[in-house]
């Protein structure tokens, strides 16, 4: 009978919404090959652990430190290696956040497992876990399977359901675990407060280089104030220093997966699609008709993104009305 094993992401104490759609799949994967599933989760005071019961994880594992509150890539992978070591776990799930996809592969290096990240699906054939990921900057698919002993998946985030959860909650098992031997310690991470995260977000409206200047961001941040969307930006927008980093979707930034993508004066490099193709719908607003985020998107508006966008925040207005 196989062990599978789901890393708890949290931060400040609160549950990462990809953790709950990770620990939904593992739980479906492993009814399938008449497995059990159990959780990881490293850090201080977390709450609701035995919630994850309704998504099918039977025992959380609490590795307790107030040292391991803010992520530490070192101090996280030995403390989740010893774990799967001393308890003989053989498949484990991330989910490929930031965190996600920082860790997996520290921890896949050092259990000698294979490693599939930004799975996209997985399906079982016969005994062995089938998992599909976007290879080639997302213009194609591959499925592959991991022949290892243990081996390691870290799910794409918004791209599986984790549905609504059942009333059946979770054993939490608190490990009181040893202080990490660090040269380096995380103090504090800080993030903008009330803004939603990308990586994460149901609804993203993005801009591109076509918004000329970064005062005009005001109508991209309004159309997400109403949306309760998340403000996302083109490398190019990035590195003209007009938005921040952590809003950058992309190859090199984010890659996101949400149901509905706004693409404003964004002509659609190929870095650009690699990390946002995946979405279940695509709004794209561009006065070039050629613009390669037209060959990917489901509505598509050729004109000036500065005629178009007030009367689209005024028709969102008169609905939200």
């Amino acid at each position: 009978m196989a062990k599978f094993l789901v890393f708890i992401e949290q931060r400040n104490g609160q549950i990462k919404k990809s953790s709950y759609e990770a620990a939904k799949v593992a739980a479906e994967t492993a009814t399938k090959l008449g497995g059990t599933v159990e959780a990881i989760a490293v850090g201080g005071d977390i709450t609701n652990l035995d919630l994850l019961g309704g998504y099918g994880v039977s025992k959380v594992n609490h590795l307790k430190n107030d040292l391991y509150t803010e992520y530490s890539p070192s101090a996280y992978s030995e403390a989740i290696v010893n774990f799967v070591a001393e308890n003989g776990f053989e498949i484990l799930f991330f989910g490929a956040s930031a965190m996600g996809k920082d860790l997996a592969p520290r921890v896949s290096a050092k259990l000698d497992a294979g490693l599939a990240v930004d799975c996209v699906a997985l399906c079982v054939e016969g005994t062995d876990i089938i998992a599909t990921r976007p290879v080639y900057a997302g213009k194609a698919l591959v499925d592959l399977k991991i022949n290892s002993a243990k081996k390691v998946f870290a799910l794409r985030p918004n791209v599986f359901s984790a549905g609504a959860p059942s009333e059946a909650k979770a054993e939490v098992s608190v490990v009181a675990v040893a202080a990490p031997n660090l040269n380096v310690k995380v103090v504090e991470i800080k993030k903008s407060e009330g803004k939603i995260d990308v990586a994460e977000a149901d609804i993203i409206v993005s801009g591109g280089r076509g918004m000329k200047a970064p005062e005009h961001f005001a109508m991209i941040e309004e159309l997400s104030q109403l949306l309760g969307a998340a403000v996302g930006a083109s490398r190019a927008v990035v590195d003209a220093g007009w938005r921040p980093h952590a809003e950058q979707v992309g190859q090199t930034g984010k890659v996101v997966s949400p149901t509905l993508y706004f693409a404003l004066g964004i002509s659609g490099a190929i870095q650009h699609l690699a990390g946002m193709r995946s979405s279940k719908y695509i709004v794209a607003i561009n006065k070039d008709k050629d613009a390669p985020i037209f060959q990917i998107a489901d509505y598509g508006i050729v004109g000036d993104v500065f005629e178009v966008m007030p009367k689209l925040i005024e028709e969102v207005k008169k609905i939200k009305a």
